[in-house]
Protein backbone atom coordinates (compact mmCIF):
# COMPACT_ATOMS: atom_id res chain seq x y z
CA UNK A 1 0.00 0.00 0.00
CA UNK A 2 1.15 3.51 -0.71
CA UNK A 3 2.53 5.53 2.16
CA UNK A 4 -0.04 7.89 3.63
CA UNK A 5 0.74 11.57 3.31
CA UNK A 6 -0.45 14.77 4.90
CA UNK A 7 -2.60 15.68 1.93
CA UNK A 8 -4.66 18.62 0.80
CA UNK A 9 -7.91 17.31 2.28
CA UNK A 10 -6.47 17.33 5.79
CA UNK A 11 -5.33 20.93 5.38
CA UNK A 12 -8.79 21.95 4.15
CA UNK A 13 -10.48 20.14 7.05
CA UNK A 14 -8.28 21.93 9.59
CA UNK A 15 -8.88 25.26 7.85
CA UNK A 16 -12.67 25.00 8.09
CA UNK A 17 -12.58 23.76 11.68
CA UNK A 18 -10.44 26.72 12.73
CA UNK A 19 -12.45 29.18 10.62
CA UNK A 20 -15.79 28.22 12.14
CA UNK A 21 -14.31 28.09 15.64
CA UNK A 22 -12.90 31.59 15.10
CA UNK A 23 -16.19 33.00 13.79
CA UNK A 24 -18.18 31.47 16.64
CA UNK A 25 -15.71 32.71 19.25
CA UNK A 26 -15.72 36.18 17.73
CA UNK A 27 -19.53 36.25 17.92
CA UNK A 28 -19.40 35.59 21.65
CA UNK A 29 -16.72 38.28 22.09
CA UNK A 30 -18.70 40.75 19.95
CA UNK A 31 -21.74 40.32 22.18
CA UNK A 32 -19.64 41.64 25.06
CA UNK A 33 -18.09 44.43 22.96
CA UNK A 34 -14.74 42.69 22.45
CA UNK A 35 -15.08 41.22 18.95
CA UNK A 36 -12.43 41.52 16.27
CA UNK A 37 -13.46 44.26 13.79
CA UNK A 38 -12.17 42.45 10.71
CA UNK A 39 -14.28 39.34 11.36
CA UNK A 40 -17.97 38.78 10.77
CA UNK A 41 -20.18 38.75 13.85
CA UNK A 42 -22.33 35.98 12.38
CA UNK A 43 -23.68 33.32 14.71
CA UNK A 44 -23.13 29.63 14.11
CA UNK A 45 -26.68 29.42 12.73
CA UNK A 46 -25.86 32.00 10.05
CA UNK A 47 -22.95 29.94 8.74
CA UNK A 48 -24.72 26.57 8.73
CA UNK A 49 -26.11 25.47 5.34
CA UNK A 50 -28.57 23.07 7.00
CA UNK A 51 -30.30 26.12 8.47
CA UNK A 52 -31.42 26.98 4.96
CA UNK A 53 -32.91 23.51 4.52
CA UNK A 54 -35.02 23.64 7.68
CA UNK A 55 -36.26 27.12 6.74
CA UNK A 56 -37.50 26.25 3.25
CA UNK A 57 -41.08 25.53 4.32
CA UNK A 58 -41.48 28.74 6.29
CA UNK A 59 -39.79 30.81 3.59
CA UNK A 60 -42.10 29.42 0.89
CA UNK A 61 -45.30 29.70 2.93
CA UNK A 62 -44.65 32.90 4.89
CA UNK A 63 -41.67 34.58 3.26
CA UNK A 64 -39.72 34.56 6.52
CA UNK A 65 -37.05 32.45 8.19
CA UNK A 66 -37.04 30.13 11.15
CA UNK A 67 -35.88 31.91 14.31
CA UNK A 68 -32.12 32.64 14.19
CA UNK A 69 -31.72 31.66 10.54
CA UNK A 70 -30.38 34.30 8.13
CA UNK A 71 -30.02 34.91 4.39
CA UNK A 72 -26.50 33.55 4.61
CA UNK A 73 -27.83 30.08 5.51
CA UNK A 74 -29.78 30.00 2.25
CA UNK A 75 -26.77 31.16 0.26
CA UNK A 76 -24.55 28.51 1.84
CA UNK A 77 -27.22 25.86 1.32
CA UNK A 78 -27.37 26.56 -2.43
CA UNK A 79 -23.58 26.64 -2.70
CA UNK A 80 -23.30 23.25 -1.00
CA UNK A 81 -26.08 21.79 -3.15
CA UNK A 82 -24.37 23.01 -6.34
CA UNK A 83 -21.06 21.59 -5.12
CA UNK A 84 -22.78 18.27 -4.45
CA UNK A 85 -24.37 18.20 -7.91
CA UNK A 86 -20.91 18.63 -9.37
CA UNK A 87 -18.70 16.42 -7.21
CA UNK A 88 -20.86 14.49 -4.76
CA UNK A 89 -20.94 14.89 -0.97
CA UNK A 90 -17.55 16.62 -0.72
CA UNK A 91 -18.96 18.91 1.97
CA UNK A 92 -19.15 15.89 4.27
CA UNK A 93 -15.66 14.64 3.53
CA UNK A 94 -13.76 17.90 3.15
CA UNK A 95 -15.57 20.71 4.99
CA UNK A 96 -17.83 19.59 7.85
CA UNK A 97 -15.89 20.00 11.12
CA UNK A 98 -17.96 17.44 12.99
CA UNK A 99 -17.11 14.84 10.37
CA UNK A 100 -13.43 15.79 10.60
CA UNK A 101 -13.35 15.49 14.40
CA UNK A 102 -14.94 12.04 14.22
CA UNK A 103 -12.38 11.05 11.61
CA UNK A 104 -9.45 12.21 13.72
CA UNK A 105 -10.75 10.34 16.77
CA UNK A 106 -11.04 7.25 14.58
CA UNK A 107 -7.25 7.21 14.29
CA UNK A 108 -7.12 6.32 18.00
CA UNK A 109 -9.71 3.61 17.42
CA UNK A 110 -7.58 2.12 14.65
CA UNK A 111 -4.59 2.05 16.99
CA UNK A 112 -6.66 0.31 19.67
CA UNK A 113 -8.49 -2.26 17.57
CA UNK A 114 -6.45 -2.66 14.38
CA UNK A 115 -8.27 -4.44 11.56
CA UNK A 116 -11.36 -4.94 13.72
CA UNK A 117 -11.97 -1.20 13.82
CA UNK A 118 -15.08 -0.05 11.95
CA UNK A 119 -16.29 -3.65 11.63
CA UNK A 120 -17.95 -4.19 15.00
CA UNK A 121 -21.48 -3.61 13.69
CA UNK A 122 -22.84 -6.65 11.77
CA UNK A 123 -23.36 -5.90 8.09
CA UNK A 124 -27.14 -6.35 8.13
CA UNK A 125 -27.50 -4.19 11.23
CA UNK A 126 -25.23 -1.57 9.68
CA UNK A 127 -27.32 -1.45 6.50
CA UNK A 128 -30.53 -1.05 8.51
CA UNK A 129 -29.08 1.69 10.71
CA UNK A 130 -28.13 3.75 7.65
CA UNK A 131 -31.82 4.50 7.07
CA UNK A 132 -32.06 6.24 10.45
CA UNK A 133 -30.72 9.52 9.10
CA UNK A 134 -33.67 9.77 6.71
CA UNK A 135 -35.98 9.39 9.69
CA UNK A 136 -34.06 12.13 11.50
CA UNK A 137 -34.36 14.36 8.43
CA UNK A 138 -38.14 13.86 8.21
CA UNK A 139 -38.54 14.56 11.93
CA UNK A 140 -36.42 17.73 11.79
CA UNK A 141 -38.26 19.14 8.77
CA UNK A 142 -41.69 18.32 10.21
CA UNK A 143 -40.97 19.61 13.72
CA UNK A 144 -39.31 22.80 12.44
CA UNK A 145 -42.16 23.53 10.02
CA UNK A 146 -44.70 23.15 12.82
CA UNK A 147 -42.89 25.18 15.47
CA UNK A 148 -40.88 27.70 13.39
CA UNK A 149 -38.07 27.01 15.87
CA UNK A 150 -34.69 25.29 15.54
CA UNK A 151 -35.82 22.15 17.35
CA UNK A 152 -32.82 20.20 16.13
CA UNK A 153 -30.34 22.27 18.10
CA UNK A 154 -31.48 20.52 21.28
CA UNK A 155 -29.77 17.33 20.05
CA UNK A 156 -27.39 18.69 17.42
CA UNK A 157 -23.77 17.59 18.11
CA UNK A 158 -22.46 20.10 15.54
CA UNK A 159 -24.01 22.97 17.51
CA UNK A 160 -22.70 21.51 20.75
CA UNK A 161 -19.18 21.12 19.35
CA UNK A 162 -18.79 24.87 18.89
CA UNK A 163 -21.07 26.19 21.63
CA UNK A 164 -20.58 23.84 24.59
CA UNK A 165 -18.58 26.47 26.46
CA UNK A 166 -21.21 29.21 26.15
CA UNK A 167 -23.85 27.80 28.49
CA UNK A 168 -26.47 28.05 25.71
CA UNK A 169 -26.38 24.39 24.68
CA UNK A 170 -28.98 21.93 25.93
CA UNK A 171 -27.65 19.04 27.99
CA UNK A 172 -29.16 16.65 25.44
CA UNK A 173 -27.00 18.13 22.65
CA UNK A 174 -23.85 17.82 24.76
CA UNK A 175 -24.73 14.21 25.60
CA UNK A 176 -25.27 13.49 21.89
CA UNK A 177 -21.87 14.99 21.07
CA UNK A 178 -20.12 12.93 23.77
CA UNK A 179 -21.81 9.73 22.56
CA UNK A 180 -20.85 10.46 18.94
CA UNK A 181 -17.22 11.12 19.84
CA UNK A 182 -17.02 8.00 22.01
CA UNK A 183 -18.66 5.88 19.31
CA UNK A 184 -15.98 7.13 16.90
CA UNK A 185 -13.51 4.94 18.79
CA UNK A 186 -15.33 1.88 17.40
CA UNK A 187 -17.15 3.16 14.30
CA UNK A 188 -15.73 5.64 11.79
CA UNK A 189 -17.99 8.69 11.39
CA UNK A 190 -20.99 7.20 13.24
CA UNK A 191 -22.98 10.44 13.08
CA UNK A 192 -22.39 10.75 9.33
CA UNK A 193 -23.36 7.13 8.67
CA UNK A 194 -26.46 6.82 10.79
CA UNK A 195 -27.92 10.12 11.94
CA UNK A 196 -26.88 13.24 10.00
CA UNK A 197 -29.97 14.75 8.27
CA UNK A 198 -27.93 17.06 6.04
CA UNK A 199 -25.75 14.15 4.97
CA UNK A 200 -28.94 12.28 4.03
CA UNK A 201 -29.90 15.06 1.62
CA UNK A 202 -26.42 15.38 0.12
CA UNK A 203 -26.14 11.62 -0.28
CA UNK A 204 -29.32 11.48 -2.34
CA UNK A 205 -28.23 14.42 -4.52
CA UNK A 206 -24.81 12.85 -5.07
CA UNK A 207 -26.52 10.00 -6.93
CA UNK A 208 -26.84 12.38 -9.90
CA UNK A 209 -23.58 14.30 -9.47
CA UNK A 210 -21.55 15.13 -12.57
CA UNK A 211 -18.35 13.64 -11.17
CA UNK A 212 -17.96 10.53 -9.02
CA UNK A 213 -15.27 8.07 -8.04
CA UNK A 214 -14.92 5.58 -10.86
CA UNK A 215 -13.22 2.19 -10.96
CA UNK A 216 -11.60 0.98 -14.16
CA UNK A 217 -12.54 -2.72 -14.42
CA UNK A 218 -9.85 -3.18 -17.07
CA UNK A 219 -6.99 -2.44 -14.67
CA UNK A 220 -8.52 -3.38 -11.29
CA UNK A 221 -6.65 -6.33 -9.72
CA UNK A 222 -9.40 -7.05 -7.16
CA UNK A 223 -7.07 -6.52 -4.19
CA UNK A 224 -9.98 -4.96 -2.21
CA UNK A 225 -7.73 -2.41 -0.53
CA UNK A 226 -10.33 0.20 -1.47
CA UNK A 227 -12.98 -1.70 0.53
CA UNK A 228 -10.74 -1.90 3.59
CA UNK A 229 -9.78 1.80 3.70
CA UNK A 230 -13.26 3.21 2.99
CA UNK A 231 -14.44 4.96 6.18
CA UNK A 232 -18.08 4.44 5.17
CA UNK A 233 -17.73 0.67 4.60
CA UNK A 234 -18.72 0.86 0.92
CA UNK A 235 -17.87 -2.17 -1.23
CA UNK A 236 -16.04 -0.12 -3.85
CA UNK A 237 -14.43 -3.14 -5.51
CA UNK A 238 -17.77 -4.27 -7.00
CA UNK A 239 -18.78 -0.84 -8.34
CA UNK A 240 -17.81 0.90 -11.55
CA UNK A 241 -19.15 4.25 -10.35
CA UNK A 242 -19.18 4.91 -6.61
CA UNK A 243 -22.51 6.75 -6.35
CA UNK A 244 -23.33 5.36 -2.93
CA UNK A 245 -25.46 7.63 -0.73
CA UNK A 246 -22.87 7.33 2.04
CA UNK A 247 -19.83 8.19 -0.07
CA UNK A 248 -18.17 11.35 1.27
CA UNK A 249 -15.68 11.63 -1.62
CA UNK A 250 -12.74 11.52 0.79
CA UNK A 251 -10.64 9.85 -1.94
CA UNK A 252 -8.95 7.60 0.63
CA UNK A 253 -9.53 4.66 -1.72
CA UNK A 254 -8.28 6.42 -4.85
CA UNK A 255 -5.20 5.73 -6.95
CA UNK A 256 -3.60 8.75 -5.31
CA UNK A 257 -3.94 7.23 -1.84
CA UNK A 258 -4.54 3.50 -1.57
CA UNK A 259 -5.16 1.84 -4.93
CA UNK A 260 -1.89 0.21 -6.06
CA UNK A 261 -2.68 0.46 -9.78
CA UNK A 262 -2.33 3.88 -11.36
CA UNK A 263 -5.51 5.53 -12.69
CA UNK A 264 -7.76 2.66 -11.59
CA UNK A 265 -9.79 4.63 -9.04
CA UNK A 266 -10.24 8.27 -9.99
CA UNK A 267 -12.76 11.08 -9.73
CA UNK A 268 -14.28 11.36 -13.20
CA UNK A 269 -17.53 11.79 -15.11
CA UNK A 270 -20.29 9.29 -15.88
CA UNK A 271 -19.25 9.31 -19.55
CA UNK A 272 -15.78 8.13 -18.55
CA UNK A 273 -17.30 5.21 -16.65
CA UNK A 274 -19.41 4.18 -19.63
CA UNK A 275 -16.34 4.30 -21.87
CA UNK A 276 -14.37 2.13 -19.46
CA UNK A 277 -17.14 -0.46 -19.19
CA UNK A 278 -17.56 -0.42 -22.98
CA UNK A 279 -13.87 -1.12 -23.45
CA UNK A 280 -14.08 -4.07 -21.10
CA UNK A 281 -17.10 -5.45 -22.97
CA UNK A 282 -15.27 -5.36 -26.29
CA UNK A 283 -12.40 -7.45 -24.98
Amino acid sequence: MKKKRFHVRTIIQIFFLLLIALVVTNKELADSGQGLPFLSEASIHAICPFGGVVSIYQFVTEGSYVHRIHDSSFVLMFLVLILTLLFGAVFCGWVCPLGSVQEWISKMGKQLFGKSYNHFVPVKVDQALRYLRYGVLIWVLYATANTAQLVFKSVDPYYALFQFWTGEVAASAIITLILVLLASLWIERPWCKYFCPFGAILGLISKISLFSLTRDPNTCIDCKICDRVCPMNIKISILNSVRHTNCIVCLECSSEEACPVKDTLLLSTKLKVENRVGEQGRK
